[in-house]
């Protein structure tokens, strides 16, 4: 009884947390007080109805006191403020209610691979350029990183330049494509 006593006093005065896990009588009704707007507002983002949101947020306030405060008892400090992490269990929460609630909800391993087929995307034609638009070092640099798919580095070891020079040829380049496009737009 003593030592509940010293951690009673040695806790913030004011702090719901602590008061609740510490025992107090009332400190659930100052803690949903504190935070109820908060987790309402946090499962508001994720009900699929108005009406949704009484009942995913009880559904928090039952997971927060569950098992004796269990889950509260977990918080730590260090890694967030409390505000944050009751925020991030409230949504966490509501959205693993409302996956619970979905009748249609269909496991990915029951869906048949016939419906999960993407229908073939034909190519498009490359588009033709006029010859003086770009320098023939744009040219072969846009092909290197488009066509053959390379990364600026890449492309820097294949032509012996720097990578800098690639970036640049490349931003020149495309400042030329903006304008030319842009011209035939208008």
């Amino acid at each position: 009884m003593a030592a509940l006593t010293r951690e009673r006093r040695s806790l913030p005065h004011g702090d719901p947390l602590a008061a609740l896990l510490a025992g107090e009588p009332r400190s659930w009704d100052a803690f949903v007080r504190r935070y109820a707007a908060l987790i309402v507002a946090a499962v508001r983002g994720v009900a699929a109805t108005p009406g949704d949101v009484e009942d995913l947020s009880q559904e928090v306030f039952v997971r927060l006191c569950k098992d004796d405060f269990r889950l509260l008892r977990s918080y730590d400090s260090s890694r967030a403020s409390l505000s944050t992490w009751i925020t991030i269990v409230a949504r966490s929460t509501a959205r693993d209610a409302m996956r619970r609630r979905r009748p249609d909800a269909v496991p990915i391993e029951a869906v048949p691979e016939a419906a999960l087929k993407v229908d073939a995307v034909e190519p498009l034609p490359k588009l033709k350029l006029p010859e003086a638009l770009l320098s023939p070092r744009q040219r072969e640099i846009l092909g290197l990183l488009y066509d053959a798919e390379m990364d600026v580095a890449e492309v820097a070891a294949k032509l012996a330049i720097d990578p800098q020079t690639v970036r640049s040829a490349h931003h020149k380049a495309m400042l030329k494509l903006r304008a030319h496009f842009k011209a035939d737009m208008e």
